[in-house]
């Protein structure tokens, strides 16, 4: 199939790559956009891995409030340079990210940051639904299994669909940012205040 300028463009705004890395993709996948789509993403995972070691200490502290000053939300998004901390991109990810925790209410950042107490009281609950809708004991592992991703997409922020496209979860966000940045990119903490919660 013949790739031409038009779609190379269009995989460019979805993707952020660059010319020539969005036509290699498309290429390689005969010119099915999704197929290049998924094959940027799996080399922004690997490059992603590749410099998660890197030291990342800049960045912004994104501040953002509800209208109506009910919820507000404080997100640390750090990468390794000024130059990127700076980059309208970068800070609008970091809006993003404040918005989406404001919506989504996370409690941890990622699934092993959960205590193993809350854990392993959430997969006894698990178990004992999956056995009280009268599954057969030998997939219940299974069905808890499933149910423990889903738990962990609604208490932990990277595994959380992000507000704006549930077909991307928060940590594709940041593998994107890394590819298109070249820089590790990292979530550091994050705090949300609700008027009225309790405090203990």
């Amino acid at each position: 199939m013949k790739i031409t300028a038009a779609m190379v463009k269009e995989l460019r705004d979805a993707t952020g790559a660059g010319v020539l890395e969005a036509k290699k993709a498309l290429e390689g996948a005969n010119g099915d956009f999704d197929k290049a789509v998924d094959t940027l993403r799996e080399k922004g995972a690997a490059r992603a891995a590749k410099r998660a070691g890197r030291e990342a200490a800049e960045g912004v502290i994104e501040v953002y409030a509800h209208p109506g000053n009910r919820v507000g939300v404080m997100v640390e998004l750090n990468c390794e340079t000024d130059f990127v901390a700076r980059n309208e991109q970068f800070q609008q990810l970091a809006h993003d990210l404040a918005l989406h925790v404001a919506a989504s209410s996370p409690k941890y950042l990622n699934s092993e940051d959960v205590p193993q107490g809350e854990l392993d009281r959430e997969l006894d609950v698990l178990r004992n639904q999956a056995l009280a809708e009268g599954k057969p004991a030998d997939i219940v592992d299974k069905i808890v299994s499933g149910r423990v991703r889903k738990f962990y997409e609604e208490v932990c922020l990277m595994e959380q669909p992000f507000v704006k496209d549930d077909s991307v979860k928060i940590k594709d966000l940041i593998v994107d940012a890394i590819r298109v940045t070249g820089e590790n990119i990292l979530i550091r903490r994050f705090a949300r205040y609700e008027l009225g919660e309790s405090t203990e």
